[in-house]
């Protein structure tokens, strides 16, 4: 077996160690405080960011480019990995985590702007993002250069998930969609690794957001206020 998956191996010696005995009371079902949805990037620790190690905590899922969309019968809808825990599980708090460099938004910012040649399983991700995206490029302000357009529109892509989910049939009224951000590159002036708060529930002011939520203030910044 090749060195990669005997490592793998080795380190989930270390894992199940540790679990054999954290199980017990979600074996048979589970309660999860929080759906979270974050780009599938190796970059991206998605439980750790928020230092989860509780089996049953965080319902996880990753895509390239945090969507919380997907295709059926012709009509874009909730993903069902996004809605399984909100519509069964008395899940009432959804996250979508963007993150700095997105390579998926990176793409997508490429194909609408210049084109680009992607195999098909990829042109589909891409294609669920741009309408999505193609809106926030053209209103971009001016003189960006291409890093800083794209982490602006990572922050414009995490809005227009958070707005998708808002209102949508299945989606309890009562749930909390939280947008955010997690740099790894120094953008958002903080510590590398830090989740920035860019949205609640479609409010997307810096200020009036940290006027509600003073508590958790200083983690409440976005790049782009439009």
């Amino acid at each position: 077996m090749n060195r990669t998956v005997v490592e793998m191996l080795r380190r989930n010696d270390a894992h199940a160690d540790s679990y054999t005995t954290r199980f017990g009371d979600v074996q048979d079902g589970q309660q999860p405080e929080a759906v979270t949805v974050c780009c599938s990037d190796s970059r991206v620790l998605q439980d750790r960011m928020w230092g989860n190690d509780e089996p049953g905590h965080l319902f996880t899922v990753g895509n390239i480019g945090n969507r919380v969309v997907q295709r059926a019968d012709g009509e874009t809808v909730v993903s069902g990995d996004v809605l399984y825990p909100l519509a069964n599980t008395g899940t009432r708090t959804a996250v979508v985590v963007g993150h700095t460099g997105c390579g998926a938004v990176t793409a997508t910012y490429d194909a609408l702007t210049d084109g680009i040649d992607v195999p098909p399983g990829i042109d589909h991700c891409l294609g669920l993002l741009g309408p999505h995206l193609e809106p926030g490029i053209e209103a971009l302000p001016d003189g960006l250069d291409r890093a800083a357009a794209v982490n602006h529109l990572v922050e414009y892509n995490v809005d227009r998930q958070v707005a998708f989910l808002l209102g949508r049939d299945h989606v309890p009224d009562d749930a909390d969609i939280v947008g955010a951000v997690y740099d790894f590159q120094d953008v958002y002036g903080g510590r590398r690794g830090e989740v920035h708060v860019i949205n609640l529930n479609g409010e997307r002011d810096p200020e009036a957001l940290r006027e509600a939520h003073p508590d958790v203030g200083s983690r409440i910044r976005r790049q782009w206020v439009y």
